[in-house]
């Protein structure tokens, strides 16, 4: 088993960085998105978006292991 590639591991990190290193810019309640606030708004859509990062990693990751068995 080799480790994962560099671009499946910064898509890895792209939801972490989203959700906890930007706090500041979404600590409001004041602003609503479908008349929810938007601070769980943010972390909703951070889930969907976490979702098809690991997606995305996960196939990098398995065409990469594919082609290396291919030859």
């Amino acid at each position: 088993m080799r480790p994962p590639s560099v671009r499946a591991l910064l898509l890895g990190l792209v939801p972490f960085a989203g959700i906890c290193f930007s706090v500041a810019f979404w600590d409001r309640l004041k602003p609503t998105v479908f008349g929810i606030p938007f601070n769980l708004a943010w972390l909703i859509a951070w889930m969907v978006l976490c979702t098809l990062c690991l997606w995305a990693a996960y196939r990098i990751d398995s065409a990469r292991e594919n082609g290396e068995h291919k030859t």
